[in-house]
């Protein structure tokens, strides 16, 4: 007998989670966002789409550092985003980022699925609050409210 999933509810659960965005997110050591960047731009051809500079990054340094920058390649969004040893669980990697209106209900939907809460990350004045998951399988899940962008936020 076939069941009806619709994002991820079987017919007769709980109230689905709708998602406006499905970002996945690369991370590198920093200070290297910014070279990332422009090798994804030069290999790929990719367009800058936005950039979030550190707000931490001192006026007589060189170069700005790169907290985030979000990519367009093809039809596809995805970011690109500094970690430092001290900030991060993941270390060089990606982690998939999922935009919604209902942060809660999507990690409670994650967690009785399997999942395990990995913590909420939230980096200097005005960052975005962004929940992460780890699933069954290894991979980290973010997410962050629709009316932000979780290439904003370090994991």
């Amino acid at each position: 007998m076939a069941h009806e999933v619709h994002n991820g509810a079987e017919n007769g659960g709980a109230k689905a989670v709708s998602f406006s965005a499905f970002k996945p997110q690369l991370f590198v050591q920093a200070p290297k966002a910014a070279d990332a960047v422009q090798f994804y731009k030069a290999a790929f051809g990719a367009e800058e789409v936005s950039r979030t500079m550190h707000p931490k990054r001192k006026a007589e340094q060189d170069q700005p550092l790169v907290l985030s920058a979000e990519l367009k390649l093809c039809s596809s969004i995805f970011s690109v985003s500094d970690i430092s040893d001290e900030s991060s669980s993941l270390g060089a990697g990606f982690a998939f980022c999922l935009e919604t209106d209902d942060v809660e209900a999507a990690i409670g939907k994650a967690l009785a699925a399997g999942a395990v809460a990995e913590g909420e990350v939230t980096e200097g004045e005005g960052a975005v609050p962004v929940s992460k998951v780890k699933d069954p399988y290894g991979f980290v899940w973010m997410f962050c409210s629709s009316a932000k962008s979780c290439g904003d936020a370090e994991a």
